[in-house]
């Protein structure tokens, strides 16, 4: 197989709420918003809807080589994410083989957004301009209830405007894409055996 196999792939750490806003409401409406905007639906990857039996790690890599922009949702646990941080630079691996994202080509192929903090991001996360969601990071379900949802309806609306067009604008795929290399995967120490105390004398 060749060529691109998704439009947008979803960077995120799983620490704190933002999964269950991303499942609860960002990745339906962005898709949705998407439909809106042109045919056929730009494909979206997300970790959580990956195929059953797939080993991740691998499918993690290949979905990110294949894919146009990546999407960075941006929390403090971004930067402490190994996985996240694999992903952060081979895009911009990618950014720098193309040009992208300097001087003379100022777009680049991340489309950062805010989903909390920013006082404690590094120093270089903050030089990249991104799409504030502080004020519309409710991640429970109650949330679509309210009068406060049609304005991140808003909000996604034209966060897919920016993102069609941005997808537009990408290189055709090419098969030497960068991948920094995956971090190793965390093994749990096993526990120890349990020992049995030598029998007092009788």
């Amino acid at each position: 197989m060749s060529g691109y196999q998704f439009d947008f792939f979803i960077s995120y750490s799983r620490q704190g709420s933002v999964q269950k806003w991303l499942l609860n409401h960002f990745y339906n409406k962005l898709v949705e918003c998407l439909a809106d905007e042109c045919a056929p639906t730009p494909r979206v990857y997300m970790d959580r809807f990956m195929p059953k039996a797939v080993e991740w790690s691998h499918n993690l890599e290949t979905s990110l080589r294949r894919s146009k922009i990546m999407i960075q949702v941006m929390t403090p646990h971004y930067f402490t994410s190994g996985w996240c941080m694999a992903e952060l630079y081979s895009m911009r691996a990618r950014e720098d083989m193309l040009g992208f994202a300097s001087d003379k080509i100022p777009q680049g192929l991340i489309y950062p957004i805010l989903y909390s903090d920013s006082e404690n991001f590094p120093m270089e996360e903050r030089m990249r301009k991104w799409h504030d969601f502080k004020e519309y990071a409710h991640p429970d379900p109650v949330y679509q209830q309210t009068v406060h949802y049609f304005q991140f309806h808003k909000e996604v609306k034209q966060l897919a405007c920016d993102l069609v067009e941005l997808a537009d604008q990408v290189p055709d795929w090419r098969p030497d894409w960068p991948i920094v290399e995956r971090p190793d995967p965390i093994v749990t120490p096993r526990p120890p055996l349990p020992r049995f105390k030598p029998c007092p004398e009788p």
